[in-house]
């Protein structure tokens, strides 16, 4: 069984009559047996999501605000205290961001994207949930501030879709972080994410989709959806010289672990 770590079902893509079945659908005939699907703003998305995912059998979701959207005015109202009371409102809400820091497109301005990261650290810190950290050309600001708020200590979470650097990735590792390699695992041009990849510890792997974005090859530039996770898998076996099912086995067992609130129906 795979379980897809990172997607969007709340996305529009998937919001057409039937797209949202029809994903989970070829998710369960492909062996993926579960998926967190991620929430990016907390005021227009996270109660739609958790609607959604609530009914759905091994199906959950995080609560957070996107890096891009830190600097929104109905995001930034969401007090430390609220964000910990929807972080524990439901069993099906098993992690917190997505959040961040994403100095490529800058769409919120610096200050309110790290104001908004703390925020996040500080209530997984009092829940014990896990991060699910999104990081874009903002390697030493993440592990700086990360390490600032726990006092080194580190925390559980995620790095996810993860493309930075080596550098940055070990030092990820020490603090405790899983590693979630996407479709950008597959891409021609991603030999040293490859050559990084080979190097992450068993027990710190994760495979996810990021769905509807970045599909695996040979699925480059179409949409995305859970089921694709089975390719970065198997490519990801084959970079660690293990076989597909034993791949499907530990980032199954990895997930189950750090995501600990998460129980199979």
């Amino acid at each position: 069984m795979w379980i897809d770590s990172h997607c969007h079902l709340n996305h529009s893509k998937f919001t057409p009559e039937g797209g949202v079945e029809a994903a989970l659908a070829a998710a369960k005939e492909a062996g993926v047996g579960g998926m967190l699907s991620i929430d990016c703003l907390i005021r227009e998305e996270f109660d739609g999501l958790l609607q959604l995912v609530k009914p759905l059998e091994n199906v959950w979701c995080t609560v957070g605000t996107h890096p891009h959207d830190a600097g929104r005015k109905d995001e930034k109202s969401v007090t430390l205290d609220e964000l910990i009371a929807l972080a524990t409102s439901d069993d099906k809400v098993i992690g917190i961001g997505e959040c961040g820091l994403d100095y490529y497109y800058n769409l919120s301005s610096i200050e309110d994207q790290q104001e908004c990261f703390r925020k996040h650290i500080r209530a997984c810190l009092a829940t014990d949930l896990p991060m699910i950290v999104h990081a874009r050309d903002a390697d030493d600001d993440i592990i700086r501030i990360i390490r600032e708020e726990t006092g080194g200590k580190g925390m559980r979470g995620i790095m996810h879709c993860f493309s930075s650097s080596p550098k940055m990735g070990f030092e990820a590792l020490d603090l405790g972080f899983h590693i979630s390699f996407s479709g950008i695992l597959t891409f021609k041009k991603s030999v040293e994410l490859q050559e990084f990849a080979r190097e992450v510890p068993m027990d710190r792997l994760l495979v996810e989709t990021d769905s509807p974005y970045l599909a695996p090859e040979p699925f480059r530039g179409k949409m995305n959806h859970p089921a694709l996770v089975v390719h970065t898998g198997k490519f990801l076996a084959d970079l660690k010289g293990i076989s597909p099912e034993e791949m499907a086995k530990i980032t199954t067992e990895n997930f189950f672990k750090l995501f600990d609130k998460a129980k199979l129906s």
